[in-house]
């Protein structure tokens, strides 16, 4: 069982989504604003939020912004807007996933576990070093030249796998099953998170230092030579 906060302002999509997730065991709160969810969030963090893009007080991509800047819980956005520059838009503003409207109860329940495994899961003790990159699961920490990195949530944990298997050209499709949690899905999501990484890590796609792509395979990390 999880808390989940539904923020939506629709009455009749909010009902709906709120019976399914109790109706799955879940503990649900709901806000209809943007404002209203991010005071919920800061006083009785929930483990997941479900945020709607299309709120009457704030731009989605806004509220994501200011929820970011006081809790790293994972975020499911759901939108009306299936165009792809939104999508990027909403992963770069700090969302873990999306949803297209109108989903079934099935599919965002796949997606609500899927980023839960993730997100309770044990993280191995140890240091990780590859060349100049130290990172600490545990205290999920990383550094950079001895400068820490600021990274996401997902970004950490995406740097912690390549990062366990240097020199190891890792596919997409693992990346997606082992980080996403999940069978299927975008590469684009993928990519983009790459993309943010690799500028983190002070690098582009065209002059790899750490992250080197290996065409129609997949990435592998490994220290600079």
């Amino acid at each position: 069982m999880a808390t989940v906060l539904v923020v939506e302002d629709d009455e009749f999509v909010r009902s709906a989504i709120i019976r399914d997730l109790v109706g799955r065991n879940h503990a649900v709160r709901s806000a209809g604003r943007a404002l209203d969810a991010l005071r919920d969030i800061a006083h009785f963090p929930p483990d997941v939020v479900i945020l709607d893009l299309g709120l009457p007080d704030l731009d989605g991509s806004e509220a994501l912004k200011m929820l970011r800047a006081i809790s790293d819980v994972p975020v499911i956005v759901a939108t009306a807007r299936d165009d792809e520059r939104e999508i990027v838009r909403m992963l770069r503003a700090g969302a873990d996933d999306y949803l297209i409207k109108p989903f079934s109860g099935e599919h965002l329940n796949a997606r609500l576990e899927a980023l839960l495994r993730r997100a309770r899961s044990a993280p191995a003790a140890k240091v990780i070093r590859v060349g100049g990159i130290s990172l600490d699961p545990e205290r999920r920490e990383a550094y950079l030249e001895g400068a820490p990195l600021e990274l996401t949530r997902r970004e950490f944990d995406l740097l912690a796998y390549l990062c366990g298997r240097p020199g190891v050209v890792v596919s997409r499709k693992e990346l997606l099953a082992e980080v996403w949690q999940q069978s299927y899905g975008d590469d684009q999501t993928i990519d983009v998170h790459l993309s943010w990484l690799r500028r983190k890590l002070g690098e582009t796609a065209s002059q790899p230092r750490y992250l080197h792509t290996v065409r129609g395979v997949g990435v592998r990390i490994s220290a600079p030579r």
